[in-house]
């Protein structure tokens, strides 16, 4: 007598990853700096002489000619500023100059809840998300309806979860990772065993996170989402997300 096979019958859900890109440019890793010497020196070994340099070949001329008292001296160009004078005064205002902090005010009160902090690295946006009896922090996340697309899903999820002011453009209509869990013993309901979630990927743009339950959201760099997210899950997201050189 042949066994009776059963098929396991699983939720579908898309999770989504919504990343802010860095503001600032991240400082270079050592090959890198490596190849910014190399682009220069081939840059200056192959460029033409700016108009300043030939100015300044052309103020040596004159101030050669003016000592052996040539007549071909141009006293315009002589009682005019000179190349050197416009380059000395252009030293000692860069040298008055003084950069800006990156530093925001959410970095000096440790505040997660907003995009503008860590300007020099990538923040990934988590959201506390109710499985079953557990609350965890994951990416925000929601069941596929019937009809729908998985990224018409995506779609929908984050503005039930975010509100409609968060705006983020999605990278694609395809998924970029994948990841499934179980329901513990006595929450399997209507026959599923657990939940298979696809996530899709889309770039913070502007907005802020206001969500009908007032949640508190957090945006974590790749260090905390590695000390926030449960092992397994952040697992299955660090491998779509690019890795940070610093």
């Amino acid at each position: 007598m042949r066994g009776v096979s059963t098929k396991l019958q699983w939720d579908i859900m898309t999770g989504v990853c919504v990343e802010r890109l860095p503001i600032v440019t991240p400082p270079l890793n050592d090959m890198q700096k490596k190849y910014k010497e190399l682009l220069w020196t081939m840059e200056v070994e192959k460029s033409l002489k700016s108009d300043h340099e030939i100015r300044l070949e052309n103020d040596k001329i004159q101030e050669e000619m003016l000592k052996s008292d040539s007549r071909d001296v141009d006293l315009d160009a002589v009682s005019k500023i000179t190349g050197q004078d416009f380059e000395d005064a252009a030293n000692e205002e860069l040298a008055q100059f003084k950069f800006g902090s990156i530093e925001t005010e959410a970095d000096k009160k440790g505040d997660k809840t907003t995009p503008e902090r860590c300007l020099q690295r990538h923040l990934v946006l988590v959201a506390p998300i109710k499985l079953g009896s557990d609350l965890k922090t994951i990416l925000p996340q929601g069941k596929w309806a019937e009809g729908e697309t998985l990224r018409q899903t995506a779609e929908r999820v984050l503005t039930e979860c975010c509100g409609p002011e968060l705006k983020v453009q999605f990278i694609s209509n395809a998924p970029c990772g994948f990841y499934k869990y179980k329901y513990p013993p006595g929450e399997q309901k209507g026959g599923k065993v657990g939940a298979k979630v696809f996530f899709y990927y889309a770039s913070y743009k502007s907005g802020a996170d206001k969500n009908p339950d007032k949640a508190k959201f957090n945006w974590l760099t790749r260090n905390e989402l590695t000390e926030t997210l449960p092992l397994k899950y952040n697992k299955s997201v660090q491998e779509f997300l690019i890795e940070e050189t610093y």
